[in-house]
């Protein structure tokens, strides 16, 4: 029922695909099928086993975004899930709006809590400026090699219009405006 209805708020964008997984086994041989750009989440999904289920799948998908889905509200999980990879925490409870608004910031790189949520995202999940997400990093990296957008995509797993949102957000973030200034950027965060 809960997957049904973050579908059917989601369906205002023609452009988007939907697959539904009704436990981690499903989302798993969905992933290995096909890669997607976005994963809602449930905590308790069939075979989650809380939070566990979250970090074993970023693990074997570190490339697909998590946008954990969870009746629990409070500060610990969602600071937990984000200290895990998550990129975003969804309550149950949140206006049909806001789930447009997490799934688009999170398909725009960036990390989202509900206003008013008491937690900041850890460190784990940015480079040592505090600025980048892992994701934003990663595309960073490639780019600083001189790949393309399409290779990008095909590196991480992503459609190349996700990869290009991370470049946009990339640029903004560090502000520069051309793939070269970026890279000399990243030669700087990241000396090695």
């Amino acid at each position: 029922m809960v997957r049904h209805a973050l579908v059917e708020a989601m369906r205002d964008d023609s452009r988007r695909e939907f697959v539904e997984a009704g436990s981690v086994a499903a989302v798993r041989e969905v992933l290995t099928r096909k890669p997607a750009d976005l994963l809602l989440l449930d905590v308790n999904m069939p075979g989650m086993e809380g939070l566990s289920g979250l970090q074993r799948l970023r693990r074997e998908f570190p490339s697909v975004p998590v946008l954990i889905v969870s009746a629990l509200e409070d500060a610990g999980t969602t600071r937990r899930a984000l200290e895990l990879g998550a990129s975003g925490f969804l309550p149950k409870s949140a206006p049909v709006k806001a789930i447009s608004e997490a799934v688009n910031a999170v398909l725009q790189g960036e990390i989202w809590v509900p206003a008013g949520t008491h937690t900041q995202p850890p460190a784990t999940g940015a480079d040592s400026n505090g600025q980048l997400t892992q994701q934003q990093c990663r595309v960073l990296a490639l780019l600083s090699e001189g790949k393309q957008n399409k290779e990008i995509a095909y590196d991480l797993a992503i459609t190349e219009a996700t990869v290009k949102a991370h470049v946009s957000q990339i640029f903004r973030k560090l502000g520069v405006q051309t793939r070269t200034q970026a890279a000399v950027m990243a030669r700087k965060l990241f000396p090695n």
